[in-house]
């Protein structure tokens, strides 16, 4: 269990990835709650379906996506500390990976939001 962080701790590059990661995720979920109060009862989740209800959740359902990329960023952090004694370059790919997807969703965010206001 020691060796859990430690692979990832000795990578400056994809600690910084997880990191960034991490900091983009608090700034989704604080983005999110400073707006929560001014959203309408019910919010456009998903696009691509056609126009109607079926694209809207209720307003606690803007936190779908950050919940979704909470719950892959974990699973990236436990994955590259089993796999990056192996190969090192997936670990960072994984990493980079990580930190696209976690752009990716604040900007979701702030566009649905103030799509919404």
């Amino acid at each position: 269990m020691k060796n859990f962080i430690s692979n990832i701790k000795s990578d400056k590059l994809a600690l910084r990835g997880f990191l960034l990661c991490f900091i983009l995720l608090l700034l989704t979920v604080g983005y999110t709650l400073i707006y929560y109060s001014a959203l309408p009862p019910f919010v456009p989740i998903f696009n691509q379906l056609p126009w109607g209800n079926d694209r809207l959740l209720p307003t606690l359902g803007i936190f779908l996506p950050t919940l979704l990329f909470t719950l892959v960023f974990i699973f990236n952090v436990i994955f590259i500390s089993v796999i990056y004694s192996k190969n090192p370059f997936i670990a960072r790919v994984i990493a980079a990976v990580s930190l696209i997807l976690a752009i990716m969703n604040f900007l979701f965010i702030i566009r649905t939001v103030n799509g919404v206001i």
